[in-house]
């Protein structure tokens, strides 16, 4: 519901109240639910993307996506999409990220939205929400999908956050959240992963989703369901630049689940995926050959013990 054009640059060094002359700029069509259907298509899925767009950066996405072979339906809305800018600092490796809040949505752009999503979802077998919602929309729209999807009979895969995900109730089939989004949600620290674990529990046992998956960056990620839980290491990569790591992590569980693939199969290809973002400039998408290669090196999950 909140895409956005990414610009990413390069410069020397970052210091206030000058001009800095920054490297020739990439663009790449971006947020959540455009990154995963990108990098799910380059793995072989079958996408269909659906998101609002408007103004020139609008256009620019749905180009940049044309070009990249994703097939999709995009809402024209009288705002403009947003910007996310990226300038990698090259003396130190260092990243800063400039992230805008995204154009207002009238009701009748977002139930627009909605009526193309249900379209498109008639066939589908699994629905990706991904990314934030931009400041109109209700922060239960994505209670609306769920509840959409379950008319439907396709599977929800959320991954959000702030209010998007705390008025998330039910109906979710796999709830991916990063520690800090999960932290948000519960606003409680959650130093531990016996703790997040815990959390991840409390939102199987209330309903809200069926299995929950939190992703920790290079610490990995811990998988929980009704039957246990499992802890699944990272896999060592030299440091590189994270945008888009965890949305190709839900790409490539998804591309594993249509696949027929176990939840716990999926989600070593989903850290393969990630990984191998971490070798792309901006937000590329990775190579479908460096994904199945990393693929081979992810080891077996190991169990988290209760608490």
């Amino acid at each position: 519901m909140n895409p956005a054009l990414d610009i990413t640059t390069s410069v020397d060094v970052v210091r206030p109240t000058q001009k800095l002359r920054c490297s020739a700029a990439r663009y790449d069509p971006g947020g959540g639910g455009i990154n995963v259907a990108r990098v799910a298509r380059v793995l072989g899925g079958s996408v269909f993307a659906v998101f609002p767009a408007g103004g020139s950066h609008g256009g620019m996405v749905t180009r940049l996506l044309d070009d990249a072979g994703v097939a999709f339906a995009a809402i024209p809305i009288a705002g403009a999409t947003r910007e996310s800018f990226t300038v990698n600092q090259t003396s130190t490796g260092e990243q800063y990220r400039f992230v805008l809040p995204g154009p207002e949505l009238t009701l009748r752009e977002q139930q627009r939205c909605l009526r193309e999503l249900r379209v498109a979802a008639r066939s589908a077998e699994f629905v990706v929400a991904s990314g934030s919602l931009p400041p109109s929309v209700p922060a239960d729209f994505y209670q609306r999908v769920a509840d959409m999807c379950g008319r439907l009979g396709a599977r929800l895969i959320l991954d959000t956050s702030g209010g998007g995900l705390r008025h998330v109730s039910s109906g979710v089939f796999l709830l991916k959240a990063s520690v800090r989004e999960l932290r948000e949600c519960v606003d409680r620290p959650l130093l531990t992963a016996a703790e997040q674990v815990a959390v991840a529990h409390e939102l199987i046992d209330s309903g809200r989703a069926e299995a929950v998956l939190v992703s920790a960056g290079s610490q990995g990620a811990l998988l929980a369901t009704q039957h246990g839980s499992l802890r699944f290491s990272a896999i060592p990569m030299p440091n590189g630049s994270g945008v888009g790591a965890g949305d190709a992590m839900v790409a490539a569980i998804t591309v594993g689940l249509s696949r027929g693939w176990t939840l716990v199969k999926s989600v070593g290809l989903g850290i393969a995926a990630g990984a191998a973002m971490l070798t792309t400039p901006g937000t590329a998408t990775c190579e479908r050959a460096e994904v199945e290669r990393l693929f081979e090196l992810v080891a077996e999950p190991g169990e988290v013990r209760e608490i």
